[in-house]
């Protein structure tokens, strides 16, 4: 298949490495494969992260008939880090329309402003432009202005974890286009916009690490994470019964629940614990009362932090979501654990019902509905749509390589070429309206996922 509109979003979790592949927005295809080279969020092995990724795309390409070359990634909210950001640019000392080229130096002197060492810019979000110091818009572009100013926050996330994610992906034998905050990506599927705009709390059980994350005004609040999930109630199963951790898990799946007062003593499973002479009986309500003692303690913990931070408050509650949130009763334990309104979320879309899917599937949706301001900041940030002469914007640290790298002159031109963002002079733009250049976006866009 080879489709311009095609999005891969990639969330490289601590247990399994999940794909989706959409079509113009429309997801088409989805798989999760085991993923042994992490812990607790972090990558431990390289190389066997690579090949789980690998495993992951491949057999995504074999299921919607695509051909994968690049992806977007997921950034996790544990790598995160905010800062307010501020710059600017000068347009024309007697004014003159804002293009794309003023934007993007205001935006890069922003990014260079709040700069950390040992940190690297993921995106940059944009609250506001100033034209001439005086009057703000949200996109100053084919505006009049003698100077432009920008303020947003910059979100980084550590060098060395940022570059064993890149090092597992360009091993696995792809590309990341860029990355994307997870819980914005969560946010886009999971909340309305009201949800996201007057406050909620979205609680992400995963495998290996659980957060939770307050989104108001469709930016990141508060976040909060725990270093314990879905593997860790996994290995509290097969400690107590004496079983495998394969075993574990299936029964976990097939006979645990969140909240033991949806077992039952009644309904029974063998198991074939070691040491045992021949199969035992267990019943659900003591399973489910091990799964609750650890579910328990993780969500206390993350409760304690949002309470401290006032965020148990929101208008729109908690929502939950993550392969553990498949253990029935989990909302119920967490609304009255917390005291708050809770619920959870899954995708709705055929062949991806499952909580486990949601940060990928945020991923592309999240990446679809990129504003052309969004464009150029990743432009700024990981080089695409820029002159030859141009450097992708530096962190302190270190320097963030471009989308195509090249040291040739013909070389750049070609990546030049391929994913320049259009930016055409004021006599040609005045020539056509804001829905022709907005598709022309789009198409140069999306023409860097797929050859």
């Amino acid at each position: 298949m080879e489709n311009s509109n095609l999005l891969v979003g990639l969330d490289i979790g601590t247990t399994s490495i999940k794909a989706v592949v959409a079509d113009s927005g429309k997801v088409i295809g989805a798989v999760t494969t085991p993923n042994s080279g992490m812990r607790h969020g972090q990558i431990v092995d390289i190389d066997q992260t690579a090949a789980a990724i690998s495993r992951a795309l491949k057999s995504v390409a074999e299921k919607t008939n695509a051909k994968i070359y690049s992806v977007v990634a997921g950034i996790p909210v544990g790598m995160l880090q905010l800062e307010t950001a501020t710059g600017f640019s000068n347009v024309g000392e007697q004014g003159q329309e804002v293009n794309n080229d003023d934007v993007k130096r205001a935006i890069k002197s922003a990014i260079h402003s709040a700069a950390k060492d040992n940190r690297e810019a993921i995106t940059f979000l944009p609250s506001r432009f100033l034209i001439d110091g005086k009057t703000e818009v949200d996109d100053p572009r084919k505006m009049i202005a003698r100077s432009l100013g920008v303020s947003g926050i910059l979100l980084t996330a550590p060098t060395g974890p940022l570059h064993n994610i890149k090092k597992a992906i360009e091993r696995a034998g792809y590309h990341n286009n860029f990355f994307v905050p997870t819980p914005l990506a969560i946010s886009s599927v999971a909340l309305n916009e009201s949800e996201r705009t007057f406050g909620s709390v979205i609680i992400d059980l995963g495998g290996g690490v659980s957060t939770a994350t307050v989104i108001k005004d469709g930016q990141i609040k508060y976040a909060n994470i725990d270093l314990e999930g879905g593997s860790d109630i996994t290995n509290d199963i097969s400690t107590v019964l004496s079983i495998s951790k394969s075993d574990a898990e299936q029964i976990k799946l097939d006979y645990g629940y969140a909240d033991p007062n949806f077992a039952s003593k009644n309904d029974k499973f063998a198991i074939n614990s070691v040491g045992a002479n021949g199969q035992q009986m267990i019943d659900e309500v003591y399973l489910s009362e091990i799964i609750n003692a650890r579910l328990e303690q993780i969500l206390t913990r993350l409760g304690k932090g949002l309470a401290k931070h006032h965020a148990l408050k929101q208008p729109g509650g908690i929502v939950i979501t993550g392969g553990t949130s498949l253990l029935e009763g989990i909302d119920s334990l967490t609304a009255n654990g917390l005291n708050v309104k809770a619920r959870i979320y899954q995708p709705d879309q055929i062949g991806m019902r499952n909580p486990i899917y949601t940060a990928a599937y945020g991923i592309v949706n999240y990446s679809y509905k990129m504003s052309e301001i969004d464009y150029l900041v990743n432009g700024v940030i990981y080089g695409f749509g820029e002159s030859v002469a141009e450097e992708p914007v530096q962190t302190k640290s270190s320097k963030i390589s471009k989308s195509t790298a090249s040291n040739s002159e013909s070389q750049a031109k070609e990546a030049y070429n391929r994913n320049k963002i259009p930016d055409e002079d004021t006599s040609s733009r005045d020539k056509k309206d804001n829905n022709q250049e907005k598709t022309n976006g789009l198409k140069s866009f999306f023409k860097k996922f797929f050859d």
